[in-house]
């Protein structure tokens, strides 16, 4: 018995599980061929890339699209399974790293942190790049395939549906994070709704991905039931040796708590979800962290009263120096104890998903019936 597979576009994963792109260097090839090769979708993440390249500072573009081009071939030297890119519209480079993404064949394109309203129009005849937009409301699923199918004829191939447990920044206002109309179970089934006539329309599937919060092979099975293609898990990869980070920002991980999961307020404009340390303390006291920003990677940043460059922040957390940085976390980063490989990650997700989906079978199936005790003598008849 196999868990269902997951098909985006023309492209068919062997396992419904798609490894979420983290961005300034956690997810590049090493984690993404790794998840690839063991069925799942392996995701490069497309927000600077380039951090620690030595022209930077210099030249941020042309830097972060040299490296994209790298890992993407590198990753293609090492896997023989899905690929896909995951790319900020918020990025002030978005346009570029689409092109480099499609010029390079990836397999899927991943866009969030605002609406991919355009995304179709690069794509030229003949390509194979699936567009999956990343959402967090059924509206936002609908406006999108409202926009490209008058003004491109195209229908998402997938939209990934990320909830308020998620790491990283989240699109969501502070007071609807813990809010339960914002649920992440909520949130599938409003999108699921929302992009049904659409499928009707067209006479297609258009697969519904979820992700934030998502730990175990019973919670990828309680989605898939819910109604769900696949689930996206970003989390849960990092404390893998596969990894790009350095084995110190995967420790923070396996050390931290449920308290040290803490929302903070990114220079980007944001909410974000991260792991509690002094840098973060600090800034939460007032403390500035001087900055010249060389990048100008984020739109919405205002680098002028921003008390830190968070590019640099996570590029220095990424190489293990966290007292000039911290780490995005999602919620159940704390339920983390050890690091290990991603094929022990994957079996363990398959054996936890095969065990709920028994348990299922086991309380659908009727009752034994009521069996006489053959030890207590039979009622005497007239």
């Amino acid at each position: 018995m196999n868990m269902p597979s997951l098909k985006i576009g023309g492209h068919i994963s062997e396992l419904p599980i798609i490894q979420g792109g983290m961005g300034v260097g956690i997810s590049l090839s090493g984690l993404s061929s790794a998840v690839a090769n063991e069925g799942g979708i392996g995701v490069i993440a497309a927000a600077m890339p380039g951090i620690h390249e030595p022209d930077i500072a210099t030249d941020p573009n042309r830097a972060n699209i040299r490296v994209l081009k790298r890992e993407i071939r590198k990753a293609r030297a090492l896997s023989h399974g899905i690929l896909g890119v995951n790319i900020m519209v918020a990025l002030t480079n978005f346009a570029d790293m689409v092109h480099t993404s499609i010029e390079e064949g990836i397999d899927i394109i991943f866009a969030g942190a605002g609406l991919p309203l355009d995304l179709p129009r690069y794509l030229p005849d003949g390509s194979k790049t699936s567009l999956v937009p990343i959402v967090s409301s059924g509206r936002a699923a609908m406006i999108l395939c409202k926009k490209w199918l008058s003004r491109f004829d195209y229908l998402p191939d997938g939209f990934v549906v990320e909830g308020p447990k998620a790491g990283g920044h989240i699109g969501f206002k502070s007071e609807q994070i813990e809010d339960p109309a914002f649920s992440l179970e909520h949130l599938v089934t409003d999108v699921i709704d929302a992009v049904k006539p659409f499928e009707d329309k067209k006479s297609t599937r258009i697969p519904v991905i979820s992700a934030g919060g998502i730990y175990t092979g019973e919670d990828i099975h309680r989605f898939l039931e819910l109604g769900a293609a696949g689930v996206q898990m970003g989390t849960r990869f990092v404390a893998t040796h596969e990894c790009d980070a350095d084995e110190g920002f995967k420790q923070v991980y396996v050390d931290a708590t449920k308290e040290d999961m803490v929302i903070i307020k990114s220079p980007v404009g944001l909410p974000g979800r991260a792991v509690q340390n002094r840098f973060l303390e600090e800034v939460r006291q007032g403390k500035r962290k001087p900055f010249k920003c060389p990048y100008h990677c984020i739109k919405t940043c205002n680098r002028e009263t921003s008390p830190y460059c968070i590019a640099i922040a996570l590029g220095n957390a990424r190489k293990g120096k966290f007292n000039r940085g911290f780490a995005f976390a999602g919620k159940n980063a704390y339920r983390v104890k050890e690091i290990i490989s991603v094929k022990e990650l994957m079996d363990s997700l398959q054996e936890e998903y095969f065990a709920a989906l028994a348990g299922d079978v086991e309380a659908m199936l009727p009752s034994p019936s009521p069996r006489r005790d053959l030890t207590m003598p039979a009622r005497a008849i007239g």
